[in-house]
């Protein structure tokens, strides 16, 4: 599997996230929110988001006024015994607020050996999954999960994938003409979410946005009824906002 070389760039506050990580680990007794600014060079703004965050994901917790120590959440990460349940749960825990907050369901896909699976999701009563009427792995083309997973693979992977998944039309506005799809993809900006106006199933709108960590390749996605549409770019935004949290998760 080919990747674009910008598509392995980690998000920044992701980079950052981990260098206070880093800090705060070496600190078994505390340091404070002044210390941490000297040591990372992090501006106090961005500096006071990024506690923010870690502490709502339980990464780092306050032990007094301005000092910080590492969280349960970060400990849990840290153990070998049973790191990728750990990283499972804090997943969870992640995209059941999320889609809470995004009033969708919400997905996390990986491109593994080849092929689109999506590996964790959340949804419910109030944020009904997508139907998975074909295959989400012989729908790449049409979906915003495969197509924000396509992405992120240079020509010659896009290619492989096509050749062992050729582009079916689901609905009037699925694309199946390679170029067209290829040219399409290469216009996306990386950090604009994609988007599936009833591409993969009539009824039902999409967004994904990449959460590329190293060479693994993924994203975070949503999907709603097409009554709720005129939601969608609003939620696609704010998912887009809350992808470091699942990226860190993974990072660690």
């Amino acid at each position: 599997m080919a990747l674009k070389p910008e598509s392995t760039a980690p998000y920044h506050s992701v980079q950052h996230a981990l260098r206070v990580l880093e800090t705060v680990a070496r600190h078994p007794a505390g340091v404070t929110d002044v210390q941490i600014a000297r040591l990372t060079g992090l501006p106090p703004r961005a500096l006071s988001a990024l506690l923010l965050m870690l502490r709502r994901e339980g990464y780092v917790r306050q032990v007094s006024d301005g000092a910080y120590a590492t969280g349960e959440s970060f400990a849990k990460l840290g153990s070998s015994a049973a790191h990728d349940e750990a990283i499972k749960g804090q997943l969870q825990t992640t995209l059941d607020r999320l889609r809470d907050t995004v009033g969708a369901a919400v997905y996390i896909s990986r491109y593994i050996d080849g092929e689109v699976k999506i590996t964790q999701y959340a949804a419910g009563p109030d944020a009904p999954a997508v139907n998975e009427w074909v295959d989400f792995r012989s729908a790449a083309h049409a979906s915003a999960v495969g197509k924000s997973l396509l992405t992120q693979l240079d020509v010659n992977g896009r290619r492989d994938h096509l050749s062992r998944h050729k582009p079916a039309r689901f609905t009037s506005k699925t694309i199946t003409n390679e170029r067209l799809l290829f040219s399409r993809l290469d216009s996306q900006p990386p950090t604009v979410p994609i988007l599936d106006l009833q591409e993969y199933a009539v009824g039902t709108v999409c967004a994904a946005v990449p959460i590329t960590a190293g060479a693994s390749v993924g994203c975070l996605a949503l999907s709603m009824p097409v009554e709720s549409a005129h939601r969608l770019r609003a939620a696609a935004e704010s998912l887009n906002r809350s992808a470091a949290p699942v990226l860190l998760s993974l990072a660690i």
